[in-house]
């Protein structure tokens, strides 16, 4: 057993100091900090010669001698799996980032305005926008989510900032007594009583940003995988089933 111990030691070890040799983690800190983005941490990733930066604006790649930056998707076409009733070849970022995102979400669980189903199978958690119009279309139909077993935690997302009409008015929402009837109120075009207090939407914003969300509504899965836009209950259903 102690035999079998040090070899799996000494094989991570050795690979860490493989990584260490190759990627210039100076470097990589000192181009990004050039286009604006802070490094939390630089690790190896499944591609050669190309490191995995997790930043504070989400999981980039980048050459490991700091030269090249790969700022969007990378694909991994020898593995697909199935999105919005398509098979697609996975999105490595994606990927990387789903863990990330669920240990995120769940440290800001008692921050998010939840519609629980009474028979809970799944919980999703849904970036959301009270002046999107799929935003309120997802939350028309709230009852046939909740009773197919789809428990939505709403996160704050306001498309135009924080500080914007609609980013105060979210605002009003997280700090009213009755949040979900506040959220009804405003996605369904009524009044929003004004209340102010410390309230979660500045952070809700800022980890939207790192998760890369980009328009709302934005579906986090179980797993931590992100769809973007809106979907119907058996479309939801369908994702949740595929895992």
């Amino acid at each position: 057993m102690n035999k079998i111990v040090n070899t799996v030691t000494a094989s991570i070890v050795a690979s860490t100091l493989s990584f260490m040799a190759f990627a210039d983690q100076a470097k990589i800190t000192a181009a990004l900090d050039q286009v604006g983005l802070k490094v939390q941490q630089v690790s190896a990733s499944p591609m050669t010669g190309v490191s995995q930066v997790v930043t504070d604006r989400g999981l980039f790649f980048m050459s490991d001698d700091g030269r090249f930056l790969i700022a969007g998707n990378v694909l991994d076409l020898q593995n697909w799996q199935q999105v919005r009733g398509q098979q697609v070849p996975t999105n490595l970022k994606d990927q990387l980032m789903a863990p990330i995102i669920v240990d995120k979400l769940a440290e800001q669980k008692a921050s998010m305005i939840e519609y629980k189903a009474p028979n809970e199978k799944y919980v999703v958690h849904v970036f959301t926008d009270p002046s999107c119009g799929y935003c309120r279309k997802l939350h028309s139909e709230m009852k046939d989510y909740l009773k197919a077993g789809i428990t939505v935690r709403y996160l704050a997302y306001p498309r135009a900032g924080v500080s914007s009409e609609t980013g105060l008015q979210m605002q009003h929402i997280w700090c009213a007594k009755n949040q979900q009837g506040a959220m009804d109120n405003a996605k369904d075009d009524k009044n929003v009583a004004k209340a102010m207090c410390q309230n979660p939407v500045a952070n809700h914003y800022e980890l939207g940003q790192f998760f890369g969300v980009t328009g709302t509504p934005a579906v986090i899965m179980p797993n931590g995988q992100l769809v973007p836009g809106y979907m119907p209950v058996a479309a939801m259903l369908e994702q949740l089933k595929a895992g």
